[in-house]
């Protein structure tokens, strides 16, 4: 594993660029992979480029997308009760962070629990580390921050290397994150993360909960058509990254929920037969009219579900938060002796 390491200031923030041995997980082959198999995939992770997570917070602001709002009802109603499921000294992780709009209402709880915080943020976006980090250190003298540039999974070992010997550790995995992984990879994930856990710490799952498709469609499939652009980016990603030749024109976002796997799925559809050169890979890709790149899933729970998740990866499920409407949830996954 190489790191690469930037401060800014030294005594307050460092950030850390980790990359996987090999080159399994880079995008040029997982665009191979993805995009020669059958039918046609790409991993979400691959959205978060600089433009995609600028996208990606225009959503979140979006009145279709429900998540937020009731993300911020959760938290504003419950964040101090929330902040003291874990006995201090705490450091706060949170995967997938990006802006850390809604971490400042934790952050907060806990600087009033403790004088001082070690922040340990992961993104796959370095770019957002660093804006959303700066700006966390501009508004809390107290705390200090080590992040990650790195996906989820490569994160974990570092996590468990940069604890402080007196510190918990409150772990974060808000959105419907949890959702892009597959029932199997979910478990994996979760077991994973409890590896690294010491009794005492616990994880804060967002989960999205079960609901009519006409509230979930529109959420993935705005009026504005944010959403059809942060899908669309990754083709403009792939001719800026790789050389591809993809017209934009030539492919439409579409959204649909299947039900019986409890899941909105993301297709990026080839509205004609076309074939797309991708030049640094040496191929050529084939697309039918009307053939998708399958390029997310967003699985929604009830929760039996996540408290099945909860036992089967070595974790007590000790707590649940909702929204006013319950469309949304908190899960305090605790790991216990």
């Amino acid at each position: 594993m190489a790191s690469n390491t930037r401060s800014w200031p030294a005594d307050r923030f460092v950030i850390h660029r980790l990359s996987e041995e090999g080159r399994a997980n880079t995008f040029a082959d997982d665009v191979r992979a993805g995009l020669g198999a059958s039918p046609k995939s790409l991993p979400p992770k691959y959205f978060y480029d600089e433009l995609g997570s600028r996208l990606f917070e225009a959503i979140c602001c979006l009145p279709e997308y429900y998540l937020t709002r009731a993300e911020g009802e959760i938290l504003c109603d419950n964040v101090d009760e929330i902040a003291g499921e874990v006995a201090g000294p705490v450091r706060l992780v949170e995967l997938g962070s990006g802006s850390a709009e809604k971490t400042r209402l934790i952050i907060e709880a806990l600087l009033r629990r403790q004088p001082t915080l070690h922040y340990v943020p992961v993104d796959i976006s370095e770019t957002s580390l660093e804006r959303s980090s700066k700006e966390l250190l501009r508004l809390y003298p107290g705390l200090r921050i080590t992040a990650y540039a790195a996906d989820y999974f490569t994160a974990l070992g570092a996590l468990a290397e940069a604890r402080e010997s007196r510190e918990r550790t409150i772990a974060l995995f808000l959105g419907s994150n949890v959702g892009n992984f597959t029932p199997d990879e979910s478990l994996a994930f979760l077991q994973k993360f409890r590896a690294v856990f010491e009794p005492g710490d616990a994880l804060l799952l967002g989960a999205d909960l079960r609901k009519a498709a006409s509230a979930l469609v529109p959420a993935y499939d705005d009026a504005l058509g944010v959403t059809a652009a942060f899908n669309l980016n990754l083709l403009v990603r792939m001719n800026r990254e790789l050389g591809a030749g993809f017209d934009l024109a030539k492919f439409e976002h579409r959204a649909i929920y299947d039900e019986q796997r409890g899941r909105i799925e993301m297709h990026l559809v080839s509205r004609a037969a076309q074939t797309v050169r991708i030049e640094s890979l040496g191929l050529d890709v084939r697309f039918d009219a009307g053939e998708s790149i399958h390029t997310e899933n967003s699985y929604k729970f009830d929760i039996e579900q996540l408290s099945d998740f909860a036992a089967r990866s070595g974790f007590v499920l000790r707590r649940s938060w909702f929204d006013a409407g319950r469309q949304f949830s908190f899960n305090l996954f605790s790991a216990e002796a």
